[in-house]
């Protein structure tokens, strides 16, 4: 048996883009507005206020989180780490994930809270900082924008702020239900309201996280579909021991044996495979072993056996 792996310039993308520029303008925007959105919290009197500062702060969290990741993932290989850090960008996300969770769990008992026991709130100040929350949210979310399909880690920085950004304009239309009518219940459901939108957006981030920790096969690729395409490759009479995972949230990997009965491939034969993975599949680290099929089974056959 014979093994060959793809070098050519179809095969590794090594690093994510960067976002160094747009995490560290989110994180100081962000944290510059969680303190002055608590105060005035405080000051008015809003539990929506101060529950959207509190997922705010988390959200800052959250990108620290992320901006550390994507740090990691350019990092190169080590004789410990041979693939380098690039799952930790999977690792941010789920911790991502978990955090919104206990953020929004916060908020709702705070909120659940208010209806016994209610509170005054100063609608006209909720409004004005809930206002700038959006500018803040959105100039944030905008500077996630171009890498949010390709990489599950930008997806959940750009995902937390442009929800912030809607959550915001929702606390806007409660302060100016509360201006116009005095009723002060509007305030918590706003909050619980909140926490439904925020669990909304954190389900999928959760999901696709736990999935790529699990060596799933990432969104999008089609295991049926790859597998045709390697039988319909000339020369292939059969492959077995196939696998495609995630190396991190922005490169998938796949190895499978090759039976070609008849000869040996050279290193052409296998790299223009790994291109065409990469083109049609995006699987971006393709390693391939080549079988004869005339000597002893290989033990890897059986589709159950890994």
């Amino acid at each position: 048996m014979s093994g060959d792996h793809d070098h050519g310039a179809h095969g590794h993308s090594h690093a994510p883009a960067s976002f160094g520029r747009a995490f560290a303008i989110g994180t100081a925007l962000n944290l510059g507005f969680v303190a002055v959105e608590a105060t005035y919290g405080v000051l008015a009197g809003s539990m929506a206020l101060l529950a959207d500062a509190g997922h705010n702060l988390s959200d800052v969290l959250g990108l620290v989180i992320a901006w550390g990741a994507a740090t990691l993932a350019r990092r190169a290989p080590t004789a410990r780490y041979t693939y380098g850090l690039r799952s930790s960008s999977i690792l941010a996300a789920f911790l991502n994930a978990l955090l919104l969770l206990v953020a929004i769990a916060i908020i709702a008992v705070e909120a659940i809270g208010r209806f016994s026991e209610p509170a005054p709130v100063a609608g006209n100040t909720v409004m004005v900082v809930a206002a700038a929350g959006i500018v803040v949210n959105g100039i944030t979310a905008w500077l996630f924008a171009s890498g949010r399909k390709g990489d599950l880690n930008i997806r959940g920085a750009f995902l937390h702020m442009a929800a912030d950004a809607a959550v915001s304009a929702g606390v806007v239309v409660a302060g100016f239900v509360i201006t116009r009518t005095g009723w002060s219940w509007i305030d918590p459901v706003t909050s619980l309201v909140i926490v439904a939108v925020i669990a909304v957006g954190t389900w999928g981030l959760l999901r696709d996280s736990v999935n790529m920790s699990l060596q799933a096969v990432p969104p999008g690729i089609d295991m049926a579909e790859i597998e045709a395409f390697l039988r319909e490759r000339s020369g292939v009479a059969d492959i077995h021991d196939l696998h495609v995972w995630p190396l991190s949230t922005t490169e998938t990997a796949l190895t499978v044996h090759l039976v070609v009965p008849r000869g040996t491939p050279g290193d052409h034969y296998v790299a223009t495979i790994a291109g065409e993975l990469h083109d049609r599949f995006g699987i971006d680290h393709a390693t391939m072993q080549v079988e004869s099929g005339d000597g002893a089974a290989c033990r890897f056959e059986p589709d159950d056996v890994v």
